[in-house]
């Protein structure tokens, strides 16, 4: 099945074997010997001399690890949502106390710096910016190093969801002042779900030593701690970390230049493509489409569910639409490994069907 959703994604058949080693013991050498290689290439990646912290949890997980790590209840944060993921980091803030001052543009819009600086200003007592870098429910990428400048500026702890995006689009944390950024296994990692990355500005480190919000599984204080001797504070996914230092090796190799080239070149690919095929794309303004999946609008009178039951059927899965944009929009996933064959299938498939 050739799976072109924007996560889970395909994992090449030479990480999937890593997942076969034998069993280790996680307090043991094997383990302590593995993980400071993973960090140090994930620090590569990551463009971050910042503490980068594994944990074994989805890529919600690190959203949550991330805010019950740097805030306490009743502070006012702004939390900035161009679709369903933004929603979702914002809603965790809520539910773990925070006073949460919501900027939300209508989805398939970026949110523009200008707007955060005026977010900010009409608010100065915000003490923390939640941002989705790469919003997958509208294929949109916001314009994170201009709006990291206006958080900055105004010396707001800045954290970012860079699930969908850190490993496939250029992400410069040390660079742009990202002081909590977190990734996930399962989009450009190459890796199944159920491993996140997060890491840590010493800005973010002062702010966990103050912060109030209750944590254990995900204490990111406990798992630097843990990481010094090799370790994870609690029970690591094995498989998932051997997988995860096989995929890192082959980044490394290919350099983040190659990765951002290729993923550029396969977006635009299939972005004309579907334009050729009288699609529209979701997003406004294609200055601000994803380079991580394609967001596209039905066709007048196109029954989507059925779009996709026949896509299926001929060996493709694309993704629907989500929450309000079920059965109006359909997506193709373009991140981590995309084989150039499986794109020109998909796109193959797609012309078959629409005839």
């Amino acid at each position: 099945m050739n799976l072109r959703t924007p996560g889970p994604t395909p994992i090449p058949d030479n990480i999937m074997e890593t997942m076969m080693n034998p069993m280790v013991d996680h307090r043991g050498p094997e383990f302590a010997g593995m993980l400071p290689t993973i960090t140090d290439n994930l620090k590569t990646l990551f463009l971050t001399d910042n503490d980068v912290l594994i944990l074994t949890a989805s890529g919600s997980g690190g959203l949550e690890a991330a805010v019950v790590n740097v805030l306490s209840p009743g502070e006012k944060i702004l939390v900035v949502s161009i679709g369903s993921f933004g929603n979702r980091f914002g809603k965790i803030a809520e539910i773990y106390g925070a006073e949460v001052i919501w900027l939300k543009k209508d989805w398939g819009l970026p949110a523009l710096p200008s707007e955060v600086a005026m977010m900010l200003d009409e608010n100065p007592d915000i003490s923390a910016v939640l941002v989705t870098h790469n919003e997958t429910s509208t294929g949109v990428t916001n314009p994170l190093k201009d709006i990291a400048k206006e958080v900055k500026s105004r010396d707001k702890l800045l954290v970012v969801d860079a699930v969908s995006s850190l490993g496939s689009l250029p992400c410069k944390i040390d660079e742009w002042g990202l002081d909590v950024v977190v990734t996930g296994s399962q989009k450009g990692w190459m890796v199944p779900p159920g491993l996140t990355m997060v890491s840590m500005s010493e800005t973010a480190w002062a702010a966990n030593s103050k912060a109030k919000m209750p944590r254990a599984y995900f204490d990111l204080a406990a798992a630097r701690d843990y990481a010094t001797r090799g370790q994870t504070p609690w029970t690591p996914a094995l498989s998932l970390f051997n997988a995860l230092n096989k995929s890192l090796e082959l980044m490394v190799e290919e350099g983040l230049d190659g990765i951002h080239a290729r993923h550029k070149r396969i977006a635009e690919k299939v972005r004309n493509e579907v334009k050729a095929l009288g699609f529209s794309l979701f997003p406004k303004d294609e200055l601000y489409c994803s380079n991580t999946v394609t967001a596209v609008n039905a066709l007048d009178e196109m029954d989507i569910a059925e779009f996709r039951a026949q896509t299926r059927s001929a060996g493709v899965v694309f993704a629907g639409g989500q929450g309000k944009l079920s059965g109006s929009i359909f997506r193709i996933g373009h991140l981590g490994y995309i084989p150039d064959s499986e794109i020109d299938e998909a796109l193959h498939v797609l012309k078959k069907v629409l005839k």
